[in-house]
C-alpha cells in the first residue's frame, strides 16, 4: 500500500485520487482555523506558492477534534483560507485523523511514521507529514515545527 492508493473528498465533496499527485513531493497537514498554530497558514501559503512549480503540493485536511478548532462547515472552512490567507493549496473535507472513525489516509500516515515516543496518535492541529515523489512517508513534524524551517527539507526531496 501507499500514498497513491487513497481516496479523499475535496472541500467541494468531490472524489480525489491521491494518485494524481504521483511524482509529487506532498506536504500533508491536519489544519483547523481557530487554533493557535492557525497563522502557519501564512507559511505554508508562502511555502508553496515558492516551490509549487518544482513539484511540491501541500494537502490541507480541516479537522475539529483538537478543541473543536474547526467547527465549521466545508464552506465555512473554504471561505476563511481564502478570504483571510489567500489559501490556494487544496484543501479537503473535514475528517477525523485520530479514533475508530480516523480516515484511512490518516490511518496510513500514522502507521508508516509514528510520533513522539513512538504514539501513532496525532497530538494536535498542524501536525504534518512530508511525502517523496515515490509515495514514502519521509518524514513527521509536530505542529511547533514552522513550515519556514521544513524548506530545507522539502527542497532536499524536489
Amino acid at each position: 500500500m501507499s500514498i497513491y492508493d487513497f481516496s479523499v473528498k475535496t472541500i467541494d465533496g468531490n472524489s480525489s485520487d491521491l494518485n494524481s499527485y504521483r511524482n509529487k513531493v506532498l506536504l500533508i497537514v491536519n489544519v483547523a482555523s481557530r487554533c493557535g498554530f492557525t497563522p502557519q497558514y501564512e507559511e505554508l501559503e508562502s511555502l508553496y506558492r515558492k516551490l509549487k512549480t518544482r513539484g511540491l503540493e501541500i494537502l490541507a485536511f480541516p479537522c475539529n477534534q483538537f478543541g473543536k478548532q474547526e467547527p465549521g462547515s466545508n464552506s465555512d472552512i473554504q471561505t476563511f483560507c481564502e478570504t483571510r490567507y489567500q489559501i490556494s493549496f487544496p484543501i479537503f473535507s473535514k475528517i477525523e485523523v485520530n479514533g475508530p472513525q480516523a480516515h484511512p489516509l490518516y490511518q496510513f500516515l500514522k502507521g508508516e511514521k509514528k510520533g513522539l515516543l513512538g504514539s501513532e496518535k496525532i497530538k494536535w492541529n498542524f501536525t504534518k507529514f512530508l511525502i517523496d515523489r515515490n509515495g514514502k512517508v519521509v518524514r513527521r513534524f509536530s505542529p511547533f515545527t514552522t513550515p519556514k524551517s521544513l524548506e530545507p527539507a522539502v527542497e532536499a526531496l524536489l
